[in-house]
């Protein structure tokens, strides 16, 4: 029961949090001096009642805050309008979201199945060649702008021709067997990966490092340690189960700075995700597809932090009493 009242808590706590950004987002786009349906309007597809439509749907003659009100009101119903080619805004987000949803999952997974053995390795190898050495490249990792890398990699799918060099699928991808599907996905996921894997990878394992360092150097890790128990004992029963509750805290961050700092990834390898669609639809002054991406990229990133509160309350007992 305790678990449900929190759950509710916190989604009525974001309501506030979901209104500021919406507020924000939507009084910075229209008091430009674009106008948000110029594309629409240098469309030859697009009918005058789908102008129309649009003009009274979003208020356009009335005042600014009028404005927010009517795409609001669209917003929770599910009306999201249509993008300056002309498509609807729901469509273009229900192909994008699950592929930035699976390009994101897909690093967080490597990084920590990664990250943590190396973190922890490099904490008991402390002031070795090796903690060292990690060190260093850790801070490399960290030192490397993604979208540079982005291109450094690009540039060397297209020397060699291992990896394709762009979007999600091949051309024959339909006609392919499931295995063949899979084969194909993960081959177009191999480059965007490795650039956002070795950018978060580098963070992960310092912080992993420290609070390994800080559990290490504890009372209770050096009385086990005087009880005799084995040091496999003495990391992987006592100390990794502490020091990995504050990296369960950062997994929510973790998520956030991936959807962020993956549009220029995106951009680059002309993935079709989130992040690249925000960029082209903030380039062409598309309110529509501007808006309801901002909004569906904030409330990504709030349920990544409520996942990474959810795992530490199971994992940590004293965050339960807490709550």
């Amino acid at each position: 029961m305790e678990f449900f009242k929190y759950i509710t808590k916190r989604i009525l706590q974001v309501i506030p949090l979901l209104i500021i950004v919406s507020l924000m987002s939507f009084f910075i786009i229209r008091l430009s001096p674009v106008d948000p349906l110029a594309e629409l309007r240098l469309n030859p597809s697009i009918s005058q009642e789908t102008l129309d439509k649009e003009i009274k749907r979003l208020n356009l003659d009335k005042p600014i805050y009028v404005q927010y009100v009517s795409w609001a009101k669209s917003f929770l119903k599910g009306d999201l309008g249509y993008t300056s080619s002309g498509e609807k805004v729901s469509v273009k987000l229900k192909e994008r979201i699950p592929n930035t949803l699976l390009l994101t999952l897909v690093v967080i997974f490597m990084t920590w199945i990664v990250g943590i053995p190396i973190g922890v390795l490099s904490a008991v190898k402390k002031e070795t060649i090796l903690d060292r050495t990690l060190t260093v490249l850790a801070s490399v990792g960290m030192a490397i702008p993604s979208f540079f890398f982005a291109i450094l990699m690009l540039i060397f799918a297209v020397k060699t021709g291992w990896f394709p060099v762009g979007g999600l699928t091949s051309y024959n991808f339909n006609e392919l067997n499931l295995a063949g599907k899979i084969f194909d996905i993960s081959r177009h996921l191999v480059l965007p990966t490795i650039v956002l894997f070795t950018i978060s990878l580098s963070g992960l394992q310092r912080q992993m490092r420290a609070n390994m360092l800080e559990v290490l150097d504890s009372d209770y890790i050096k009385f086990a340690r005087a009880k005799g128990l084995s040091e496999w004992k003495v990391l992987f029963k006592h100390a990794l189960r502490n020091a990995i509750n504050p990296m369960i805290t950062l997994l929510g961050f973790e998520f956030a700075g991936l959807l962020s700092g993956a549009a220029l990834t995106e951009y680059v390898f002309q993935y079709p995700g989130l992040g690249r669609l925000i960029l082209e639809a903030v380039l062409r002054s598309d309110i529509n597809l501007v808006m309801a991406s901002l909004m569906m990229g904030t409330i990504m990133l709030i349920l990544g932090n409520l996942i990474a509160d959810i795992l530490l309350m199971l994992t940590d007992p004293r965050v339960r009493i807490k709550r």
